[in-house]
């Protein structure tokens, strides 16, 4: 189900209740904006209330004429204009608590409130202003007292006035409420002690009733929801952090090793477990590096504890405790402190009290801790309470502190009395003293660096365990947030180390996206050349496999391309080839499978034709190309099928009196357009580069063993020794380049086997699958295994390759109901769509996504296996609507695998022929080439001329009968033509 979109908020404004807080947190919120949590058009205001207690009511006035002046100022005003709220979505956030609506209402209050499922509503603290209320509020701002609310009266001298959001403000917009009780009334945040102000508030509460009194009033009742209030109880607070009842522990933003020892129902967040590390039930974790061993029971929280303070609860076992670090600047002087409370405790200032979750005379009698320790002689008893305290250590005259400088008092000691002389000895702080020495951007520093300690982590165990998990939001914050360097040395270090091929490759393809993301979408496509001599020296050492010496290479010279985001992009370039010369590496294990047995050399002059059928994808396609092949492993359901009634691929071979290579590529068997001469090994450098003429012909003798390129031996030297002359290679193809129906790969495999019988040696089929996939390895065009397979092999077949190196492929007939081959011919049609398919470009952008773990990328490519296997059944029952059904469904897939492969031409020749079909595709990757259907009526090709003819802008296409090819590979050798010469100019 689609996810409902949330608001494009125009301005967020977090009011604050203290000045040195106001920059930290304004920080904060662009550090949020930078990681795209908030929309980067979105006005971001840390707001300090003008004074402390000018209550809910006022912060709400002040932050209304903050955003207000901001707005006006953008939109070109020189003074404030309520006409800018028309347009604004403003979100004001409040840091503090919120009151019941009925503050301490007696049981008929409560009873009037009950609805018919017998529950009361509570106030969220949710409350929308529509437009025309928030311009009456806002015009409040001009007038005494109410100007006293906003920092424009403070800085006008005006006398301070409290006012409350839900008590003044909305309360009079209240049906029920006369203006007499409403004037009289006094507000829950006012207290008892503030009756000089009383006259002075009424006054407020009268411009308010003028202003607000007749906009209406209305609540949206959440029937199944719930709001948990931020009070003091830390029982409370715990139960809204942890996850009670749930199966199993919520791991938020944290890396733990041993995961098994959270208990169901705690919670870790920003947190780095290292070793044994054991959380109780409902026990909260945050912004810890601890390493173990550790017990933490149930019930606790521990918070801003780092690795140095991990020694202290080594032989602690806490439960129901609260334990947090802090970082505080007291005279100007950072340093860390620490809080130690139960959790059970109160800090209410009525009562008997208690500490560590005991009665007061129950912790002195344990620790030796007097009351005058903790409150001056003439506090008095009212007073004397858990704020007000003076428990915590800030300061010792001689050693650092720690929470062992707390934990001493769970427990009767036996040392003497040293930790209590040590904690009497320290400057101490209570609870309530202690908040104004908290430093802020220290902490919110601190937690920053623990975040990406623990994703770094994580990082290095989600690549060398292989999980499925992306990195690009990890990726994202540390360059947003300036610090993309401790994650590429992160990564460098886990390429330089991997034992596994693939494992160091996406490593690399993590670097090229963390340079792409420096780039900030500025330098030109990701997708481009990778071949710059700088960048030589490092491939080098990859090719030979020093894979540290090669990764420490590509880091120097990836220093000097940082400093613009063109060098950026070009630089990820080269680091996703280095990543393919990794892929090249493992997908050569396929030559394990390749193997030849000998038979009689054919004699001079005595062609070899291999001919083949192409091949129709009908699900799978992705899942074959490395190096999801072999990380996911790969299954694809193809037929091999001949086009108008030919077999479209084929090759020749012979052998020749001259030590010379002729090789040939032309459009049919006797129309060669592309003539090439090979008399030394020079001529054969280019192999391994693609677009070469003759490259996939000069790559064929080169995998078949008849030339060694980098031999000693000249060329006609290795010839005449081992052949006594040369050979001629014909290579042809009817079907267009980029046709989508696996041309190149098929191509491929009749030029090996047309080659090896001509050489004297047979290879099988299936081992002519392997010998092509090390072949377009050696020719650099990379690719999967699903094409040859597809055309090789004949009539209806699963490939399929496991999760696992060396790769190797296997191949299943699918056997289908007697009769239905035809059945099938009759209904399948091909579309030449007139689009060139550019596959090259679709390749690269998803290896890129899998290699980034996109979850959509991989839920699809799992989905891509299995719908392989549903597929096969569906031929197994010869259900023509169930194929359609997997046609259409695979067509999905492909669009989610590679976005953009389906022109804006292409999606209009298939909706015009979607009423006449069960399902159709374009071939192979997509893009262009040529489109295949499953037609609902037999024999339809002239009526969907007829249907295509009638709808414009569909360019220079084509249909063409296709019939199921049960024949595969076929090879036959001619009579001799005698050859004396050259026939090439």
């Amino acid at each position: 189900m689609e996810q409902p979109k949330g608001v494009d908020w125009t301005v967020v404004i977090l009011t604050c209740q203290y000045k040195d807080s106001v920059q930290v947190f304004q920080r904060e919120l662009e550090v949020r904006q930078k990681r795209e949590q908030i929309p980067a058009g979105t006005l971001l205001l840390a707001v300090e209330d003008p004074e402390k207690r000018v209550g809910s009511g006022g912060a709400t006035l002040n932050a209304l004429l903050v955003a207000a002046e901001h707005l006006s100022a953008r939109a070109g005003f020189t003074v404030v204009t309520s006409d800018v709220l028309h347009s604004a979505w403003i979100l004001i956030l409040h840091m503090g608590l919120v009151l019941d609506i009925y503050y301490q209402g007696t049981e008929a209050e409560i009873q009037r409130c009950v609805r018919p499922d017998g529950r009361v509503p509570l106030v969220s603290g949710v409350v929308f202003f529509s437009v025309e209320t928030a311009e009456r509020l806002l015009a409040t701002h001009v007038s005494p007292p109410l100007d006293a609310c906003t920092y424009l009266g403070l800085d006008s001298g005006a006398r301070p006035v409290q006012l409350s959001l839900f008590f003044d403000i909305l309360y009079c917009m209240a049906e029920n409420v006369t203006r007499e009780d409403f004037l009289v009334g006094r507000p829950p945040e006012l207290g008892q002690g503030d009756a000089d102000v009383a006259g002075y508030l009424q006054s407020a509460r009268a411009q308010l009733w003028r202003e607000l009194r007749d906009q209406p009033l209305s609540m949206a009742y959440v029937s199944n929801g719930s709001y948990s209030y931020m009070t003091s109880s830390a029982t409370e607070f715990l139960h809204s952090l942890a996850l009670p009842g749930a199966p199993g522990a919520q791991i938020v933003h944290s890396q733990v090793e041993e995961q098994q020892l959270l208990a169901a129902g705690s919670s870790v967040v920003s947190c780095l477990l290292e070793g044994p590390v054991r959380l109780g039930p409902g026990s909260v974790l945050q912004h810890c590096h601890l390493r173990g061993p550790i017990h933490i029971g149930a019930g606790c929280m521990v918070s801003g504890l780092d690795i140095a303070h991990s020694e202290a609860l080594h032989g602690w076992e806490l439960h129901d405790l609260v334990l947090q670090g802090h970082r505080t600047r007291l005279h100007g002087s950072p340093g860390h402190a620490f809080t130690l409370v139960g959790r059970l405790d109160s800090w209410e200032r009525q009562g008997a009290g208690t500490y560590l979750n005991v009665p007061w005379s129950e912790f002195f009698k344990r620790t030796g801790v007097r009351a005058w320790d903790l409150w001056d002689p003439d506090t008095p008893p009212a007073e004397c309470c858990l704020p007000s305290a003076r428990l915590f250590p800030v300061l010792h005259p001689s050693r650092d502190l720690g929470p062992q400088d707390l934990l001493w008092m769970l427990d009767r000691q036996e040392d003497g009395g040293e930790a209590l002389r040590a904690w009497r000895a320290s400057w101490r702080l209570s609870w309530e003293q202690l908040q104004p020495c908290l430093d802020r951007a220290a902490t919110l520093a601190s937690r920053r660096d623990l975040f990406f300690r623990q994703a770094l982590h994580k990082a290095r165990h989600v690549l060398e365990a292989r999980q499925d998990l992306s990195l690009r939001p990890l990726i994202w914050a540390a360059v947003r947030e300036g610090c993309p360097g401790p994650l590429l040395a992160t990564l460098d270090q886990v390429a330089a180390g991997a034992e596994d091929p693939g494992v160091a490759a996406r490593a690399l393809a993590c670097v090229a996206d963390v340079l792409g993301c420096m780039a900030e979408g500025r330098g030109g496509l990701r997708s481009g050349p990778a071949a710059n001599p700088e960048w030589m020296r490092p491939f080098s050492y990859l090719e030979c496999g020093d894979l540290a010496a090669g990764v420490e290479a590509l880091a120097q010279e990836r220093d000097k391309w940082l400093s613009r985001p063109a060098l950026l992009v070009r630089a990820a370039r080269h680091y996703e080839g280095a990543g393919q010369i990794l892929i090249r590496q493992a997908v050569m294990s396929a030559q394990h499978f390749v193997s030849t047995e000998p038979v009689e050399l054919p004699g001079p002059g005595q062609w070899v034709v291999a001919e083949c059928p192409a091949r129709v994808d009908f699900s799978g396609g992705w899942s074959d190309t490395p190096p999801l092949a072999y990380e996911l492993g790969g299954a694809v359901l193809g037929l091999a099928v001949r086009v108008d009634g030919r077999r479209p691929i084929g090759a020749r071979a012979r052998r020749i009196p001259e030590p010379e290579l002729w090789l040939a590529v032309g459009p049919r068997q006797d129309e060669m357009t592309v003539k090439i001469v090979c008399r030394c090994l020079a001529d054969l450098r280019d192999y391994c580069q693609p677009h070469a003429p003759g490259a996939l012909l000069k790559a064929a003798f080169i995998c078949a063993g008849i030339v060694h390129v980098h031999s000693e031996l000249q060329l006609n030297e290795q010839l005449l020794r081992t052949f006594g002359g040369g050979f001629e290679l014909h290579t042809w193809s009817e079907l267009p380049h980029g046709s989508g129906l696996g041309t190149s790969s098929i191509l491929a495999g009749t030029a090996l086997a047309a080659l090896q019988r001509a050489a004297g040696r047979v290879v099988g089929t299936e081992a002519l699958i392997h010998a092509v996939l090390h072949l377009e390895q050696v020719l650099t065009t990379g690719g999967g295994w699903q094409d040859q397979v597809g055309g090789l092999m004949p009539g209806i077949k699963v490939g399929r390759s496991r999760a696992q190196l060396p790769l190797k492929v296997e191949v299943e007939e699918v056997t289908v109901p007697e009769g239905f081959v035809q059945k099938l011919n009759d209904h399948l049609l091909l579309v030449y769509t007139g689009k060139t398919r550019l596959a090259r470009n679709l390749l690269q952008d998803v290896l890129r996504s899998w290699y980034a773990r996109l979850p959509a990328v991989v839920q699809n490519a799992h989905s891509l296996v299995q719908q392989t296997e549903e597929c096969a059944e569906a031929f197994r029952q010869g259900s023509l609507p169930l194929l359609g059904q997997c046609l259409t469904s695979y067509w999905e897939q492909k669009k989610l695998m590679a976005p953009g492969c389906e022109p804006l031409a292409v999606r209009r020749m298939m909706d015009v022929l979607a009423p006449h079909v069960h399902g159709q595709s374009l071939a192979g990757a997509g893009g262009g080439g040529f489109l295949y259907l499953l037609t609902k009526e037999p024999q339809q090709k002239e009526a969907l001329e007829a249907v295509l003819a009638k709808t414009e802008g569909l360019g220079n296409y084509s249909i063409h009968l296709v019939e199921v090819d049960t024949q595969g590979l076929s090879l036959k050798l001619l009579g001799t033509e005698a050859s004396t010469c050259c026939p090439f100019p």
